[in-house]
């Protein structure tokens, strides 16, 4: 099953488009994107319903900005450090490079999303290769 690992924010107010995950492959190993869920909990009423771009995107030559780095959470105790570095939240959006959106989806916000691909259907990040989960900005 290999090692398993997780990303997680909370609290944050995203009110541009940001990059809300970016997740940079160690240069010696692959990784697989299991899943991503994203919810909100401010906006439930049917005056607030949006629906809004997810976009799932690999070839950005350097990061975005304006967010945090977070190290990631072990899911199991004995794993080892990952090798990964993830940011979370980048208001300024990687933008250098040949994008390419490897998976895209709409998310109604008054539900939670989620991504849990079929294990043919991960997103394999080859070694040294970047994803962000971009998101637009809301109303």
């Amino acid at each position: 099953m290999g090692m398993r690992y997780s990303v997680n924010f909370d609290a944050v107010a995203v009110t541009a488009q940001s990059d809300l995950f970016e997740i940079n492959a160690p240069a010696d190993c692959i990784v697989l994107i299991r899943s991503v869920y994203i919810g909100q909990t401010s906006d439930m009423g049917d005056a607030a319903a949006e629906a809004l771009k997810i976009q799932f995107i690999t070839g950005h030559a350097t990061s975005g900005s304006g967010g945090s780095a977070m190290t990631p959470t072990k899911l199991e105790t004995g794993f080892a450090a990952a090798g990964s570095s993830c940011e979370v939240n980048n208001t300024t959006i990687a933008s250098t490079g040949t994008a390419v959106v490897k998976h895209q989806d709409v998310w109604n916000v008054q539900l939670p999303y989620q991504y849990r691909p079929m294990p043919e259907e991960m997103i394999v990040l080859s070694p040294s290769e970047r994803l962000v989960v971009r998101m637009p900005a809301p109303a």
